[in-house]
């Protein structure tokens, strides 16, 4: 199906490049660990001037722009289309099944974009392309082609910290909410996009800071939006690994192991989590990540941490001349 090159790009990790003939622009696909075969993400660029073919398939994605500037088209068969603008910072997602087509308008640079998709689950469940990419079904309850649906208004669903779009214009500045559950001055957004199974959030940590350890399910790809600094993840009685990340990184925790992200700098740090599970496909063990394992959840509370945990962040909050703002 595909023309294949493979190239070992870490521990487990391994990057696909590949000139896909559905698009016909080049793009690579990325196979973390962490995904656990639930999802699988691929970075495409648009060369100047160029445009995707049209395409449209049975399984969800999250679309992140990475760089450059550019629109989109949606359509139901025989239905008008939508079109909206993108740039860097934009986050939105195609209906499921709707056709849909990028465009890339500047002539001198390249735009591109990085997607999460349930495509390996969807595979892996019914072992028939022809039904997942030549499938005529309209989702109507989910794209009508109505207008307005790619405007970027949204409206905040504020019983739980959910944010519910179909296109948000700048991630990178979007409002926030208190999230000190998860950390001492933490901020965060759950996001809900195109009445989809999966789901994105957004989290944001002040200088000299850094949240509460914590576990869930596979499949989290987190991108770095701002800041440099390092994480921590850790099988339950095993050593930890450590993960130094800076604006544009991407990592996934692997399923049920521990992880933790520290900002040791005079700097805010914010990442978008793009992942396979959401609102009406909860994983189980995510309603427990808020909730300290003492009290029956998956988080560990900053005094039950390891102490060589808290000694490492003011080692690395000296290094960079940034004050430690976390009580213990």
């Amino acid at each position: 199906m595909y023309a294949q090159a493979e190239r070992q790009v870490g521990a487990g990790n391994f990057e696909f490049s590949v000139a896909e003939p559905r698009k016909e622009i080049p793009i690579t696909f990325v196979n973390l660990t962490g995904s656990g075969r639930t999802c699988g993400a691929y970075v495409c660029e648009i060369p100047p001037g160029s445009e995707s073919k049209p395409q449209r398939y049975l399984f969800e994605q999250l679309i992140y722009v990475l760089k450059g500037r550019g629109a989109t088209t949606v359509w139901n068969e025989g239905s008008k289309e939508q079109s909206f603008e993108w740039q860097e910072g934009s986050l939105f997602s195609p209906p499921l099944n709707a056709w849909h087509q990028h465009f890339n308008a500047q002539g001198a640079e390249t735009a591109r974009y990085i997607a999460l998709t349930d495509a390996p689950q969807m595979l892996n469940r019914f072992r028939n392309l022809d039904f997942l990419f030549a499938n005529d079904f309209a989702f109507v309850d989910r794209f009508n082609g109505e207008d307005g649906y790619y405007s970027g208004k949204g409206r905040e669903v504020a019983s739980h910290r959910t944010w519910e779009s179909n296109f948000i214009p700048d991630v990178r500045d979007l409002r926030l909410r208190d999230r000190s559950p998860r950390g001492q001055g933490a901020t965060g957004i759950w996001l809900h996009l195109a009445a989809n199974t999966m789901s994105a959030h957004i989290e944001e940590y002040p200088a000299g800071s850094y949240p509460r350890a914590h576990r869930h399910g596979p499949g989290a790809h987190i991108v770095i939006l701002s800041g440099e600094g390092y994480s921590f993840f850790w099988e339950e009685g095993k050593p930890r690994v450590r993960v130094d990340w800076r604006p544009g990184s991407l990592f996934v925790p692997p399923a049920n192991w521990f992880h933790q992200h520290f900002n040791p700098t005079r700097e805010l740090a914010r990442y978008l989590a793009l992942k396979p599970w959401g609102f009406t496909y909860q994983v189980k063990d995510l309603s427990k990540t808020d909730q300290n394992i003492g009290s029956g959840g998956t988080q560990i509370d900053y005094k039950e941490q390891d102490p060589e945990i808290h000694a490492i962040f003011l080692s690395e909050c000296k290094k960079r001349g940034a004050v430690a703002r976390i009580e213990i």
